[in-house]
């Protein structure tokens, strides 16, 4: 009797212990639910709340760009960009900082470029956001064209000639539609791999029809001479589609440049957008040359590709004449034999003008153009330095040292710099920097430099006449 007394209290507690459990985990989950409730109606008030600024800014956004007409294209861009602007500064408090500072001393450049620095630190500003989409289409439009580069497989070096035609074309017809070029790779990537070989199949057998349309859009017609029964119909045949290619080249290049210069002015539009206070002629200064080297740095190498393959020609000539020419002396190009040392031994082991070599070396380390111009810009001062330095030595009555060379002299100098520099690729480097430098640097000292480098590159590429045999090394 006394152990089912002792048997049922046990029971008795064990059930009134899983009968607290049960109200207390039913409280837990009631309490829950509550919780679940206050949040999902703090957040449909939180969205109302969003979406009501969302449309106010837009409100504000629409009133700056209110117009009588239409809005154009460029016009709805900066209204929406505007809008993700007012929507930033709603969250983050640096900018109101900065607009502050400036208001106070709107003409420090130190606050200037101190308000660029900051904004170019912050990846999720709308300025920033656009950067990195601009970046992406010209070096992926650029990209494109090194396609042509890629070793060619063993299936296709059992047919020369259709290899090349297959490979003219698909540069071609790159070069002729950037975009559609953008499509094609995104959607050959989405592709099962092997689809590949029969794709170039395809492309292979249809290529000659390929090409018919492709002069068709080019309004070109290839000449027929039936009279000369002696010319090679491949070698014709190459040598035509080879001007296709330059051509398209050519276009493809224009097109990239022209992007690139408006990527660049809607870089700025929305960066006088965000701050107001930047729309000043320094301050617009600052900001374009700041915006130049972040948006330039990654895309350069792909973009001076491309400049290299339209300027390929001229670049295998200067190396040719750089590799010929290398050792000569200043004098056997052209310079004065008052500009340089005749006795080599004052010179301690090195050659006449090295230290401006060795500056115009820089040039190719460097991936903004205006820091690429400020490269040749010390190159030129540093010619004239050992210019100066050389007459000195050979003077007995040397005029006032603020005297210059002239033109006629920094040529032939700057010639044997270059040819000493053992670097063909200026030649497409410079074409690149007159493309994108400021037009303002066009007429001062930078553009002098940069219009000198380019002229004696020139003279690089002519120094070897035609049929004429190459001088004989000179050592120093």
């Amino acid at each position: 009797m006394i152990r089912r007394r002792r048997e049922t209290a046990m029971d008795l507690r064990l059930y009134w212990k899983k009968l607290k459990t049960f109200w207390k985990t039913l409280s837990l989950q009631r309490q829950m639910m509550e919780n679940l409730i206050i949040a999902k109606a703090r957040q449909d008030a939180l969205q109302r709340k969003m979406e009501e600024r969302r449309l106010r800014l837009q409100e504000e956004a629409n009133r700056r760009f209110a117009t009588c007409g239409t809005m154009t294209p460029e016009e709805q861009e900066q209204r929406v960009l505007y809008a993700s602007v007012l929507e930033y500064e709603q969250d983050h408090e640096w900018p109101k900082i900065w607009k502050a500072k400036l208001k106070k001393s709107p003409n420090d450049p130190a606050l200037v470029s101190g308000l660029i620095a900051c904004l170019l630190s912050y990846p999720d500003h709308p300025v920033m956001k656009l950067l990195k989409r601009l970046q992406y289409r010209p070096s992926r439009s650029a990209h494109s064209l090194l396609l042509s580069d890629c070793p060619i497989s063993p299936h296709h070096q059992q047919s020369p000639f259709k290899s090349a035609l297959t490979h003219s074309l698909s540069d071609a017809s790159i070069s002729l539609s950037p975009s559609r070029d953008l499509n094609a790779n995104d959607t050959k990537s989405e592709a099962d791999p092997d689809d590949s070989s029969s794709l170039l199949t395809t492309d292979r057998e249809n290529s000659f029809e390929d090409l018919e349309k492709f002069l068709t859009q080019l309004d070109w017609v290839p000449s027929h001479s039936g009279d000369d029964d002696d010319t090679d119909p491949d070698v014709t045949f190459e040598s035509q589609i080879h001007d296709l290619e330059e051509r398209a080249l050519k276009e493809h290049l224009k097109a990239i440049v022209k992007d690139i210069h408006n990527a660049i002015d809607r870089l700025l539009s929305l960066c006088l957008l965000s701050f107001e206070c930047l729309n000043t002629a320094n301050s617009k200064d600052q900001c374009v040359a700041s915006m130049e080297e972040v948006f330039f740095t990654p895309i350069w190498r792909p973009l001076l590709a491309l400049f290299r393959k339209v300027h390929g020609e001229r670049e295998q000539a200067v190396e040719s004449s750089m590799h010929l020419y290398h050792h000569v002396s200043p004098g056997d190009v052209g310079v004065a034999s008052k500009l340089f040392p005749r006795d080599l031994a004052v010179l301690h082991g090195s050659y006449p003008y090295e230290s401006a070599v060795q500056e115009l070396k820089l040039l190719c380390r460097e991936y903004c153009p205006q820091k690429k111009l400020e490269c040749i810009v010390r190159t030129l001062r540093i010619i004239c330095g050992c210019a100066e330095d050389y007459r000195l030595l050979q003077e007995n009555d040397p005029p006032p040292r603020s005297a210059a060379i002239g033109a006629d002299d920094l040529l032939p100098i700057l010639a044997f710099v270059a040819l000493r520099s053992e670097m063909p690729q200026l030649v497409s480097e410079c074409a690149a920097l007159e493309e994108f430098i400021h037009e303002g640097y066009l007429i001062g000292e930078e553009g002098y430099c940069l219009t000198s480098l380019q002229s004696a590159l020139t003279y690089v590429e002519s120094m070897l006449p035609s049929g004429a045999p190459p001088p004989a090394p000179k050592p120093t």
